[in-house]
Parts: structure tokens; sequence; C-alpha cells
């Protein structure tokens, strides 16, 4: 069985992508916790991952860490689970866009960090994360216009590229960032997921816990 060693639910948007992935292969794993926010993180971090940095999968003796190269793990674990789209030209188009969200995007990183208890009405984003969202918005009405008739995700069925953008439909809903009808469609499919409400369940069950401990 899989170890996913993950940070918290609430902040951590690169500890969401794989466990949202092992989520929707319905495959078991154990879940471990390291606290971002506590005064022995970098120790703890440092334990398990000599970069310092969740997540981490472990999968009996080999350990693997960054989001994205979990994912293709898993991806080559369960290659029936269509965690790539089959027809190799949409597979090299996802790869790019899955590209571009690990890579790209800063000033959407930066000025609206994932939150997901967060409600932030009033924020008003600088013209570099207008236009990250901009370019997020753009991608996914293209995208949904062009595979809406195979399914509700971005490639139709769910595949990396959404576990890749589900961070930035909490960032968009805690921030109330207006989208497009087919974009705002696809950030409520994907927040109604019962994962994604299982996370964010724990994330609120987090949040509780540490303000009653202050």
């Amino acid at each position: 069985m899989f170890t996913l060693i993950i940070g918290n639910k609430n902040l951590s948007s690169w500890s969401l992508r794989p466990w949202l992935v092992l989520k929707m292969l319905n495959e078991p794993f154990e879940e471990k916790h390291i606290d971002l926010t506590s005064s022995d993180c970098k120790e703890r971090l440092l334990a398990c991952n000599p970069a310092g940095k969740v997540p981490l999968l472990i999968d009996q003796q080999l350990r693997i860490g960054d989001s994205l190269a979990i994912c293709e793990y898993l991806a080559e674990c369960f290659p029936a689970a269509g965690l790539w789209p089959d027809d190799a030209a949409t597979r090299a188009i996802a790869r790019a866009v899955v590209a571009e969200m690990h890579a790209g995007f800063t000033a959407l990183r930066s000025e609206l960090p994932m939150n997901v208890c967060g409600d932030y009405p009033a924020s008003t984003p600088g013209a570099a994360a207008q236009a990250d969202i901009a370019r997020i918005s753009s991608l996914w009405e293209s995208l949904r216009q062009q595979h809406q008739g195979s399914g509700p995700f971005l490639f139709g069925q769910f595949s990396i590229a959404d576990a890749f953008f589900a961070p930035v439909v909490w960032r968009f809903h805690s921030y109330h960032v207006a989208l497009s009808d087919l974009a705002a469609a696809y950030a409520t499919h994907m927040r109604q997921l019962p994962a994604m409400q299982e996370w964010l369940a724990a994330a609120q069950q987090e949040e509780q816990a540490s303000a009653s401990s202050k």
C-alpha cells in the first residue's frame, strides 16, 4: 500500500494534487501529515525527504518527491485508469497544460495563495495575477468546449490535468474570482467531487483544531 506524506490541507496546494489522483483511483493509501506551520516543520520535512518538501509518495523502498513525478508514477502503475488521454496528440496537449501549471502562474501563486477555508471577497489581484487568471479561464473554457461531449473534466474524463488545477479551483472560490460560464461550471463540478469535499472538510477540521489550540 502506498504512503503519501502531505502538508496542511488548508494550505498545501502541491499536496492536494497527488492526493486527489489517489482518491480518484479509489486506491487505498496511508496518509501522513506534517504541519507546515509548526516550529519543527523543517526538521520533520528533511527527515522524510532530503529535498525538504511535501508531498512524498512511498511505495515499499521507493520514495518519490514532486507532485508531477508522483502523478506520472501513478499513471504508470495504473495504465488502465486513463490518467492521461489515450490519443497521442491529446495526451501531448494535456502534458503541456500540466507543465504550464507546474512551472507557471507565479503571480497567481504569490497573490492568491491557496487557503481552502478562506473567504476574500474584496481581493483585488494585480495586473500579473489578472493575466494568469485570464489565461487559466481561457484554457479551461477552450478545453471544455473541445471535450464536453466526452465528460465533465478538462479532457472529458478525469486526468492529471484536473488534479493539477484542483488547487486553482479552491483559489478562485476563496478569492471570488469571476469566470466565464463554461469555466465556472467546470470549477463547480470540481469542487463538488466527493474527494474535494473530503479535502475541504479535513481542512476545516485542521483549522478549527489549530484555532482551539491557540
